[in-house]
C-alpha cells in the first residue's frame, strides 16, 4: 500500500516538473528586436529642424585707397557708427603739398596756354591782313605751341583732380551704419593701399544659412512658420523669414543652401558666428485636403491578394506585435499616409515585417538602431 502511495506522488511531482519546465521555456522565448516609428499626425511629422550659424546681412573690411601714416583711429571695437562717420584718417600733409604744388603748375600752364593762344591769333591775324608776310613754318609753330599748351593745361587739370581725390582718401568713412568688430591697425601705424584697416558689419538683421536634404527641398515653398533658437539663449525663439534658396545641392552632402533672415532683438544681441537651431513647420498641398497620419513606406505590407494593407502595431506595455488592418492614403514626400486604424502615439514596425509574427515579443529599436528607453 505504501509502495503504491509512493508511486502515485511521484507521478503527480513528475507532472508538476514537467509544467514547470514548460512554463520556464515559453518565458524564455527570444525577444525579436524590431526598428519602429512612433507615429504623430500629419502637421507633426512636417516639423523639421537644422542646425545653422548666424551672419551679419552686410559685412566688410574697410581700406584706404593710398598709403600713409594713420593720424586718427576714433573708434574702437564694439563702437557703432553712422553712415559717413569718419573712422580713421591718414595724414594728408605731403598729399596737401603735391595738390597745392599742382595748383602752382596749372595757374602756370594755363598763363602759357594764354600766351600761346594770342600768339596764334595774332600770327593770324597777320597772315589774314598781308598773305605771304607770315611763312607756314610760323604759322605751324604757333599752333602747335598753342596745342601743346592746351594739352599740358588738361594733364595739370587731371592731375590736380587725383591729388585733390587723394586728400580726401585720407579720410576712411562708415559706407552705411554699422558695428566695428575688429581692428586690424593701430594708430600711427604706416599702412599701404588697400591693407585692411577695420572690419565694420551691420547687424540690425541677421542671416542664418541651414544645409536643406534634397528630399526635404521640396518642401520649402510650404513652409508657414519659422523660429530660430540660439545657443547662448536657450528658450528664446526668434521669427524668422526665407530670403534664398540655392538651386544647386552640394556634391557631396546632396543638400541645398537655404538663407534665412531675421531682425535683431531688441533683448539681446545675436553675434555673427553664433550658433542656432531652425525649427521649420510645413504643410503641402496634399495636407489641407486630407487629414491622417504618415508612416514610412515600408511599415505597410498585405498579406493577400484582396487589397488588405495591415501594419505591425507593437503595444508598448507589453512589447508584443499585433497585426493591424488600415486603410491606405496617397504616397507623400515623407510615407504613406493611413487614413484610418491607427491612432497618434502608437509604436508602428518600420522593418522586417514579413519576418514578425503575432503575439511576438519584440525589443523597440530606433530607427538609428539604438534600443527606444523605456
Amino acid at each position: 500500500m505504501n509502495k503504491k502511495i509512493k508511486l502515485i506522488l511521484l507521478g503527480i511531482l513528475s507532472i508538476l516538473l514537467m509544467t514547470g519546465c514548460e512554463k520556464e521555456i515559453e518565458v524564455q522565448q527570444p525577444v525579436r528586436p524590431v526598428k519602429a516609428v512612433k507615429v504623430a499626425g500629419f502637421e507633426e511629422v512636417m516639423r523639421r529642424t537644422f542646425p545653422g550659424r548666424a551672419s551679419a546681412t552686410e559685412e566688410v573690411d574697410l581700406s584706404f585707397r593710398i598709403p600713409g601714416r594713420l593720424m586718427t583711429l576714433p573708434v574702437d571695437v564694439g563702437d557703432d557708427v553712422k553712415t559717413d562717420d569718419v573712422v580713421a584718417r591718414l595724414d594728408p600733409h605731403d598729399y596737401q603739398v603735391q595738390q597745392q604744388l599742382v595748383e602752382g603748375q596749372l595757374e602756370n600752364g594755363r598763363a602759357a596756354l594764354s600766351r600761346a593762344e594770342s600768339e596764334y591769333k595774332r600770327v593770324m591775324r597777320i597772315q589774314k591782313q598781308d598773305p605771304g608776310a607770315i611763312s607756314q613754318s610760323m604759322i605751324d609753330s604757333a599752333l602747335e605751341a598753342r596745342d601743346r599748351a592746351k594739352a599740358n593745361v588738361r594733364s595739370l587739370e587731371a592731375s590736380l583732380q587725383s591729388a585733390q581725390d587723394n586728400v580726401s582718401y585720407t579720410y576712411l568713412r562708415a559706407p552705411w551704419n554699422g558695428t566695428v568688430v575688429k581692428k586690424y591697425v593701430k594708430n600711427f601705424q604706416d599702412v599701404l593701399a588697400k591693407e585692411k584697416i577695420l572690419r565694420l558689419v551691420d547687424d540690425s538683421k541677421i542671416e542664418l544659412k541651414v544645409d536643406v536634404p534634397e528630399h526635404l527641398i521640396i518642401l520649402v515653398p510650404y513652409v508657414t512658420h519659422l523660429s530660430v533658437e540660439f545657443s547662448p539663449f536657450p528658450g528664446r525663439k526668434i521669427a524668422a523669414k526665407i530670403k534664398e534658396v540655392g538651386k544647386e545641392a552640394s556634391q557631396t552632402t546632396r543638400t541645398y543652401p537655404v538663407t534665412l533672415i531675421m531682425n535683431q532683438p531688441e533683448d539681446i544681441q545675436i553675434l555673427p558666428g553664433m550658433a542656432g537651431t531652425v525649427t521649420a513647420d510645413s504643410i503641402p498641398p496634399e495636407a489641407i485636403s486630407e487629414k491622417g497620419i504618415v508612416v514610412p513606406a515600408a511599415s505597410v505590407f498585405s498579406a493577400d491578394e484582396k487589397g488588405v494593407f495591415y501594419v505591425w502595431v507593437i503595444d508598448e506595455e507589453t512589447k508584443t506585435a499585433q497585426r493591424r488592418e488600415v486603410k491606405v492614403g496617397p504616397l507623400t514626400s515623407t510615407g504613406i499616409r493611413i487614413q484610418s486604424g491607427l491612432n497618434p502615439g502608437e509604436w508602428v514596425a518600420s522593418a522586417g515585417v514579413h519576418s514578425i509574427r503575432e503575439g511576438q515579443k519584440v525589443r523597440i529599436l530606433a530607427q538609428s538602431g539604438e534600443e527606444v528607453p523605456k
